[in-house]
């Protein structure tokens, strides 16, 4: 396979992966919707640095790892697992007890409001251990012979990470127009409350998985 070849067909898949839904965008779409344009944004970045780094590490053969060590996989699924549950739950409280929907903070500190939303979407991406298993199988399958893994799997990574996040743009566009009824307290716990159920069933499918292993 040609290089530039290569680089088409995986584009068309990474399309077709990148619209279908899933943690991802609902953690995008919530964060849009009730915390604001920059925090979703934020967090679709650390998303996408995720897609990079899963990305170039399988061109490596590093994340091959997950898949010959049984200790490292299990390692991972606990440990995404955990975080899950722990947004879940703190997405669930801020259900019950209020709290969404308030842009105060944020503005009063952009920038650790920033650092935060990039690190929950880089560290939701990256304790995702279906993300590494599924770029072991798929992204070593678009090497061609002669290129560089590391450098050609990085443009690879880097042109699917691009596409997640001009799709996490059109989403958080998509939002604007409602802003103010989704942001109404009301709306915001159950948009609160909605993700954190979707959190905590993606957490209940790891347990599952690790419990089947």
């Amino acid at each position: 396979m040609e290089p530039m070849t290569a680089f088409l067909a995986f584009s068309a898949a990474a399309f077709l992966m990148t619209l279908t839904p899933g943690l991802d965008t609902a953690l995008v779409l919530r964060t849009a919707a009730v915390e604001g344009p920059r925090p979703a944004m934020m967090a679709g970045l650390g998303i996408s640095l995720g897609v990079l780094f899963w990305g170039i590490a399988a061109a490596l053969g590093l994340s091959a790892l997950l898949t010959v060590s049984e200790t490292a996989f299990r390692a991972l699924q606990i440990a995404g697992a955990g975080y899950l549950f722990y947004l879940g739950l703190k997405m669930l409280r801020s259900a019950l007890l209020g709290g969404g929907g308030q842009a105060a903070p944020e503005q009063a500190h952009p920038a650790r409001g920033g650092r935060e939303w990039l690190l929950r979407g880089l560290t939701t991406n990256l304790l995702n251990p279906k993300i590494g298993v599924f770029y072991i199988s798929f992204l070593p399958q678009f090497l061609p012979p002669g290129v560089s893994p590391g450098a050609f799997g990085a443009l690879l990574a880097g042109t699917h990470g691009l596409m997640g996040l001009v799709w996490f743009a059109a989403l958080t566009l998509a939002t604007r127009p409602l802003a103010r009824i989704l942001r109404k307290p009301a709306v915001a716990r159950g948009l609160d409350g909605a993700l954190g159920l979707v959190m905590l069933g993606f957490g209940l499918r790891l347990i599952q998985e690790i419990g089947r292993r």
